[in-house]
């Protein structure tokens, strides 16, 4: 019976190693952003680049999460508890993804939102991987992986879009107020 806690602990420690072990994740470097061609938060044009662009454009755990199809470290985002007003964006294509008022705390260890911006924003697939049925959530412009949505959210949709925060980038709302007056 003593042996079952120490099982258990074993267990937990080999999970948390399958996690990827980088350091937590920041908002999109703007030297990138300046440097890559489609980011935008304006063109609705579905995007198509190579990898080896990808690579050029994306930090190394961007790319892994968003073209891999990889997941940060729970508890690990800057937004998972960001209580900011704005909108987020897709770090690899700029794509208005979610309001922060459509953002709330699931305990998840991941930045989970209850519906996107709309319904192009975001594409649904269906996912297989490790042993498991879920709904990938990728975005609607890029085809960048996002994250999961789970039918456990709060009203009024039920939804809960688990999202890892590396793939995101966040504009308080008054920076894009100014940003969309200076483009008139």
């Amino acid at each position: 019976m003593k042996s079952l806690p120490i099982l258990f602990l074993m267990i937990l420690i080999l999970n948390s190693c399958s996690y990827s072990q980088n350091k937590p994740n920041t908002t999109m470097n703007d030297s990138l952003k300046k440097t890559n061609p489609i980011y935008s938060n304006v063109d609705s044009a579905p995007v198509k680049m190579s990898e080896e662009e990808w690579k050029k454009h994306l930090t190394p755990e961007q790319y892994r999460v968003s073209r891999q199809k990889g997941t940060e470290r729970p508890w690990t985002s800057i937004y998972e508890k960001s209580t900011d007003i704005g909108t987020f964006y897709c770090a690899a294509c700029g794509n208005p993804l979610f309001k922060s008022d459509a953002k709330f705390e699931s305990g998840c260890g991941w930045p989970s939102f209850y519906e996107p911006i709309s319904t192009t924003s975001i594409k649904k697939n269906v996912d297989n991987s490790h042993g498991m049925i879920r709904t990938e959530v990728v975005c609607g412009r890029c085809d960048g992986h996002l994250g999961h949505v789970f039918d456990d959210g709060p009203p009024p949709t039920g939804l809960r879009f688990c999202i890892n925060g590396v793939v995101l980038d966040f504009e308080k709302a008054k920076a894009a107020e100014k940003n969309y007056e200076n483009k008139k």
